[in-house]
């Protein structure tokens, strides 16, 4: 009885214990952003509240299976596998793939960048992005994740939700302030959505990124459903009042039209 207990135990402790080396790999993977894009062992350690040697036998591993390797410069880097998940999940998406064609034209159109964002619960994902002539430094890189209160993709994103929804994301989140622009009270916000639903657009002017303003216009599927938003991203000075109506009318044509490749794809 004793040796068959024993028996039937260890399987069960076995996934425990996996379940918990997976748990502080994606850890791990987490500690990476834009401001840290090497950790060392150390740092590791004290994330995780290990001892040094076993946070580097994490380490080892995650190399060992090419999601991170060592950093030439010290510590590690993330590796090439997780440029290879990168792109699968852009590609499973299937709305890159739709998007970029219309992406391209509407960026040479306007002469500005465009970005393409999904929502991701409380947070807006850029998904793809096309840098026009004129590039422009913004938060929204290929992969950033992004608070929801602050640029116009990411309003347009919530501004279809329902109310209800939305006063719940965002009161579960604490509301960054970005520039002296960005709205942090959820009354304001949620206010401010309101228009953008009755307009069809969001225009932004740095609330995210000082000097950049931003013109987003939803994307939606084969249901009706909002499920991305396409945006423009230029200096301020580079779309004066004169021109913005004409941008706003190339944003939402551009959305519109990925829209309609979508229900045909049915996705």
């Amino acid at each position: 009885m004793t040796g068959r207990k024993s028996d039937s135990a260890a399987p069960g402790s076995q996934y425990r214990e996996r379940n918990s080396t997976a748990d502080r790999a994606l850890d791990i993977l987490g500690l990476f952003s834009d401001s840290k894009l090497s950790v060392s062992a150390q740092e590791v350690a004290t994330s995780l509240g290990t001892a040094r040697s076993t946070a580097y036998r994490y380490l080892q591993s995650l190399v060992g299976s090419g999601f991170l390797e060592e950093d030439p410069g010290g510590g590690f880097r993330l590796g090439l596998r997780v440029l290879e998940l990168a792109r699968l999940a852009r590609r499973g998406y299937g709305l890159s793939e739709i998007a970029l064609p219309v992406m391209r034209d509407l960026s040479a159109e306007v002469g500005e960048t465009v970005l393409l964002t999904r929502r991701a619960g409380g947070a807006a994902i850029c998904v793809e992005r096309c840098e026009a002539e004129h590039p422009v430094r913004i938060s929204y890189e290929r992969g950033s994740i992004l608070p929801a209160n602050a640029g116009a993709s990411a309003l347009a994103l919530l501004a279809w939700l329902p109310e209800k929804e939305c006063r719940e994301l965002l009161e579960g989140q604490r509301l960054q302030r970005f520039t002296a622009r960005t709205m942090t009270d959820v009354d304001v916000v949620l206010a401010r959505l309101a228009e953008i639903r009755s307009e069809g657009h969001c225009v932004s002017r740095g609330e995210l990124d000082a000097d950049i303003l931003g013109i987003a216009a939803p994307v939606r599927g084969a249901s009706g459903a909002v499920v991305a938003a396409l945006s423009v991203a230029a200096l301020e000075h580079r779309v004066p009042d004169r021109r913005l109506g004409e941008v706003v009318k190339s944003v939402r044509a551009a959305a519109g039209h990925i829209s309609d490749r979508l229900a045909v794809a049915g996705e």
